[in-house]
């Protein structure tokens, strides 16, 4: 049976179970834990740590839901032989085009200071009517409109007056502020272009889009982004990887 030694701290905002499947991914792809090698059952690690079972079950579930763990009945839970995939990272469209090996070109259509309505005051965990940057962009790449993104961040934590956003990625201009990007919740749908939508994007009113629209959280649990975007479906797609139980 093998597993690293957990350093949990209760004190911090970061879930405990995301705090585990942190140490567990290092120990993967530093070759702490060999691939094939079993891992302790979640009763006794549960045990071992002094934590419920269902959160030691929701930190291995993160593993499996990246392909890095399988359950096998009757064997447990082993690490995946092969190549072990990249740590999952909190990225933005632009890191994610950039690593591909594109040029993303990026048209700002709006910023600026509004006042949050109910949905971006919640989300943001901030006063209704508060005041956010507001940031609109168009993404493009290989020459064709790919994304329609709108943000909201907390007029405490960047100035975005201060910097070319067509130049810029939002992320990257984040860590340069000194923000740790450490969780974000995202909703993944789809939905029909309006006709704004369609204009930008090249659509048809009514034509699908992908649909995004993700809260993320810095390493002190702080709400620093609220995003609502939109996609074009024959040039993007998100991608999850399956494994069988």
């Amino acid at each position: 049976m093998a597993g690293p030694k957990f350093v949990l701290d209760r004190s911090s905002p970061v879930p405990l179970y995301f705090q585990i499947a942190e140490q567990f991914e290092r120990a993967i792809v530093d070759g702490t834990i060999a691939p094939g090698e079993r891992i302790n059952n979640e009763v006794a690690l549960a045990a071992e740590l002094g934590l419920s079972r269902p959160t030691m079950r929701q930190a291995i579930q993160v593993l499996v839901d990246k392909g890095m763990l399988v359950r096998k009945r009757g064997v447990g839970t082993q690490v995946v032989h092969g190549k072990i995939r990249r740590s999952v990272e909190l990225t933005s469209l632009f890191d994610d085009l950039v690593a591909a090996g594109k040029q993303p070109r990026t048209d700002v259509i709006s910023v600026g200071k509004v006042p949050a309505d109910e949905d971006v005051a919640r989300e943001l965990q901030l006063m209704r009517g508060a005041d956010v940057w507001s940031l609109e962009r168009l993404r493009w790449v290989d020459r064709e409109p790919l994304a329609l993104m709108h943000n909201y961040i907390p007029v405490d934590v960047v100035d975005l007056a201060a910097v070319d956003l067509a130049e810029t990625g939002l992320y990257a201009l984040l860590r340069d502020s000194g923000v740790v990007m450490r969780v974000a919740r995202q909703r993944i749908g789809a939905r029909g272009a309006t006709p704004e939508e369609g204009r930008l994007l090249g659509e048809r009113k009514g034509a699908p889009l992908l649909s995004m629209q993700r809260t993320a959280y810095d390493d002190a649990g702080r709400a620093v982004e609220y995003g609502r975007h939109a996609y074009r479906p024959d040039l993007y797609a998100f991608e999850l990887t399956l494994v069988d139980r």
